[in-house]
């Protein structure tokens, strides 16, 4: 119990700390990109280190042979969640990047014809049904759990 509260706790302070030192670079001029593979390489590593440690003492916690039926199940589970959960942020990222293309594109075509309004915003409905196509299949992943 003790550990896992550690963990938890390293995880809450290291996080918002290295997103401090970021701002502080971008600050002092730094490059965006460095930090923000500087913000990721921390996120990474702690989630790492919380997930390494924590399913750790979660055998150990219950202990010898009784664990791996057990785990087997949290692990099915977990992973259920886990595929959702990407199907969701990564069809939400795609999408807003799509949907960041087509709307500028759109709004430049609009400003020199008016007429394009419908057919532009069909472009832009499209990309923001990638994101859409995510949640479905979340879903779908999470009536099967």
């Amino acid at each position: 119990m003790g550990f896992e509260l550690i963990c938890s706790a390293a995880a809450a302070v290291f996080l918002p700390a290295s997103l401090v030192w970021v701002c502080r670079r971008r600050k002092r001029g730094r490059s965006a990109r460095a930090a923000l593979l500087t913000q990721i390489a921390c996120f990474a590593g702690v989630s790492a280190a919380v997930l390494a440690f924590g399913a750790g003492s979660a055998l150990a916690a219950d202990g010898g042979m009784a664990a791996a039926g057990t785990a087997g199940a949290i692990s099915d589970a977990g992973m259920g969640f886990l595929s959702a959960a990407l199907a969701t942020g990564l069809s939400g990222i795609g999408g807003g990047v799509a949907v960041a293309s087509a709307a500028s594109a759109a709004l430049g075509a609009i400003s020199e014809n008016e007429r394009m309004f419908g057919r532009s915003m069909i472009f832009v409905g499209l990309a923001e049904g990638i994101a859409l196509y995510g949640l479905i299949i979340s879903l779908m992943i999470l009536s099967r759990i």
